[in-house]
């Protein structure tokens, strides 16, 4: 058995995918993102997962993983919506993907390497409509910048975008504000350049509001099975993708009063056994956890008992016990009737979902089942 193991759900993913196509419907197109090595998922075996349960494209956020994609699916759309450096550039047109952009002076750079590389990337331009981050806010500037690049005979104006801060809250007044604005400037986008591809959707405002659907959604968080509203994903129907699994590397005796851990932060209250699980904080299991959180053996709850060290914990069996070493421990996932899902780990945490698979650390190696990973 390994010290730890992600085991990843492919068929979970397809079938997410196929419920998101579904709910968006004929029409609207499916963009998997898989930034950030698939959520902590893998981003090949993701992306391939996506693709064959309706992604029409695929979403990254760095040169690098444009690069890397493409090397592993020669035919995907590929968009990269991160920030593109200058140094980056090139990497990011010979991958052939299609790039973001929100200022001029970038569209005349992006124009003048585009002809000496002898290529015509697809760009989508931004609009910031809210969220604060990259994007122009100016709409008249914006429109600008599309025209420009419509004009421009080594770019191809591909789409037009934005991107919702509060899609997830539901009932606020800030998402509807932010879709009112990028909607008013779409319509004018379209009367100019009508076969452009209007995208704003995140997995939230996929469940949310079917008026930001546009042309094309962009989901992260529910192609994996998480709930982009931090509380349950069946009541999406989304399945989740990844269980996280340890093992009992050895079972102690401790008499009342004994300690576990770094700084004695936990101290048996009554004679009692202690299990050593081979996983900490370098695996991605945070120290914040400690002493506040449940793992799962043979079917039952566990709490996690002293300080997580980086690559050990332990939790308390109880005064009897017929936990064993060598016994299975689930700490995101299901085991028998229990379950623990990364959402209930990030409302321990104070955090989002998207955090606690982000986080799982390279060390830990990814399995996959359900469906092809290669």
């Amino acid at each position: 058995m390994k010290r730890a193991v992600a085991r990843i759900d492919l068929g979970a993913i397809e079938h997410n995918c196929a419920l998101l196509a579904e709910l968006v419907g004929p029409g609207v197109e499916l963009c998997a993102v898989v930034k950030a090595d698939g959520y902590g998922h893998g981003m090949v075996p993701a992306a391939k997962a996506a693709v064959r349960g309706g992604a029409t494209a695929l979403a990254v956020a760095t040169a690098s993983e444009a690069a890397e994609l493409r090397a592993a699916l020669p035919d995907a759309r590929i968009l990269m919506v991160g920030a593109l450096s200058r140094a980056e550039a090139d990497v990011a047109l010979q991958a052939g993907s299609e790039v973001a952009m929100w200022r001029e002076g970038f569209r005349a750079f992006l124009s003048e390497r585009a002809r000496t590389l002898g290529v015509r990337p697809r760009v989508h331009v931004k609009y910031d409509t809210g969220m604060g981050r990259l994007g122009d806010s100016d709409p008249d500037a914006v429109l600008a910048l599309c025209d420009a690049v419509a004009a421009d005979e080594h770019l191809e104006l591909a789409g037009f975008w934005t991107h919702f801060a509060t899609a997830d809250e539901l009932g606020d007044e800030y998402f509807p504000r932010q879709l009112a604005a990028f909607t008013a400037l779409a319509e004018r986008v379209r009367a100019s350049h009508p076969q452009v591809t209007v995208h704003a959707a995140n997995s939230a405002a996929v469940f949310r509001e079917p008026a930001s659907h546009f042309d094309m959604v962009r989901c992260g968080i529910a192609v994996y099975g998480l709930d982009p509203f931090g509380v349950d994903p069946a009541e999406h129907g989304l399945r989740p993708a990844l269980e996280l699994r340890s093992y009992v590397a050895d079972v102690k005796l401790f008499p009342a009063g004994a300690s576990a851990g770094y700084g004695r932060s936990w101290r048996a209250p009554r004679d009692t056994y202690v299990g050593v699980v081979p996983i900490g904080y370098g695996d991605g299991w945070r120290r914040g956890l400690s002493n506040r959180v449940d793992v799962l053996i043979g079917g039952r709850r566990y709490p996690v008992s002293g300080t997580i060290s980086m690559d050990n914990l332990t939790v308390d069996l109880g005064p009897q016990t017929t936990v064993r070493p060598g016994d299975e421990v689930v700490l995101i996932g299901r085991q028998g009737e229990e379950v623990q899902s990364a959402e209930d780990i990030a409302r321990v945490l104070g955090t989002i979902n998207y955090e606690i698979t982000c986080g799982i650390s390279a060390r830990v190696p990814r399995e996959y089942v359900g469906g092809e990973a290669g």
